[in-house]
């Protein structure tokens, strides 16, 4: 009986069948296509200039003929670099932060780099303890966005890593840099804005931390330059909605809080940012008080809550975008020069005139 030296399917009058395609190609793949070695498909991937024109495009070709894709880890381990940057936030829910997101990643990403986030509300282990956690992910630097859950942490990574603080002044750490809004600045704006409107009994509903400290030292330089401190009154917040409501209520119901006649209640309200704003609209609202037409309202930070519609806040615009554009544009020169004395950069912040603020109703 003799064999037949037919492939399969020859008799159907059907061609050959090709061989398997390779699924996952390998850098050896690339090689054996290109007809050059491993270590010069690897020069092609790292951009070396040591490579000619006619062999690089041989690889090239072969690269995109095998549908061939770098393993990221691998890469990594050959540079000493994830390509990757570690970014902590305070807490997403702030738009804020969203708006300083988009202007970081937007120049980390055109020079090659991906942000690994972590949210310190939502994860608070990792947030507490973000120096391990980052240097575990092999992160090539970092970037701390708004306040800090731990300073010693980020003294500790910093003498490691590349190191970045965007949207708050402390703390000052060798080689550590500091990219910020001049919140006193724009506190200052918002207030002289309400008095220059006429408005004599201004109230200020503060925040917390570094930044609430300036926004507050910016509103009470203002009154004091104007010799209306004696009518002057500063509540305490937290920056959330709550706090805002909480706030605006006290100061605006003559039985509760000081116990203000409602003669003496505020006219304008400086809220230490939108959404702490947004909660003393709401009490306004609740109490009968118009706004602008009762009371005038700034918040700060001009977030997209101040652009909706029905709100349309007056807020002071704190260049949260360029704010982040800095932050990455500074880690990257100090991923060049690690030892390069610290800076700091405060980027001028501008009110954003809406219809929140009117003159006072005469008395």
């Amino acid at each position: 009986m003799e064999r037949s030296n037919e492939q399969p399917g020859a008799r159907s009058g059907q061609p050959p069948a090709e061989p398997p395609a390779d699924r996952h190609p390998t850098i050896r793949s690339v090689a054996e296509r290109a007809g050059v070695s491993k270590s010069l498909v690897s020069l092609v991937l790292q951009g070396s200039p040591r490579v000619g024109d006619a062999r690089r495009q041989a690889v090239l070709t072969a690269i995109e003929e095998l549908g061939y894709r770098p393993n990221a880890v691998a890469r990594s381990l050959v540079a000493r670099r994830t390509h990757t940057v570690g970014v902590l936030l305070h807490d997403m829910r702030n738009p804020w932060f969203v708006d300083v997101l988009d202007g970081l990643n937007s120049l980390l990403q055109a020079n090659g780099l991906r942000m690994l986030m972590i949210d310190a509300r939502l994860d608070r282990r990792a947030g507490q303890d973000f120096a391990r956690t980052f240097q575990e992910l092999r992160v090539d630097g970092i970037v701390v966005v708004g306040t800090l859950p731990d300073t010693e942490g980020l003294a500790e990574v910093a003498a490691r890593l590349p190191t970045v603080v965007a949207g708050n002044h402390e703390p000052r750490l060798p080689h550590v840099d500091l990219v910020a809004n001049d919140d006193e600045r724009g506190a200052r704006l918002a207030t002289e804005h309400l008095i220059g409107l006429g408005h004599r009994r201004i109230a200020h509903i503060a925040g917390q931390g570094t930044v609430g400290e300036l926004r507050r030292r910016g509103f009470e330089a203002a009154v004091r330059a104007h010799g209306l401190t004696p009518s002057a009154v500063v509540e305490s917040g937290d920056g959330t909605e709550e706090g805002g409501y909480r706030a605006a209520v006290r100061l605006l119901t003559p039985a509760r809080g000081t116990g203000r006649p409602a003669a003496e209640r505020p006219t304008a309200l400086f809220a230490f940012n939108d959404i702490s704003g947004v909660g003393a609209l709401s009490a306004a609202q609740e109490l009968g008080l118009a706004v602008p037409a009762d009371l005038s309202l700034v918040g700060y930070d001009n977030t997209y809550l101040a652009r909706i519609r029905h709100l349309w806040l007056n807020s002071v615009n704190n260049a949260s975008h360029e704010v982040g554009r800095r932050a990455a544009r500074c880690l990257l020169d100090r991923m060049e020069r690690p030892d390069a004395p610290a800076g700091q950069q405060l980027v001028a912040p501008e009110l954003e005139i809406r219809g929140s603020t009117a003159a006072p109703r005469p008395t």
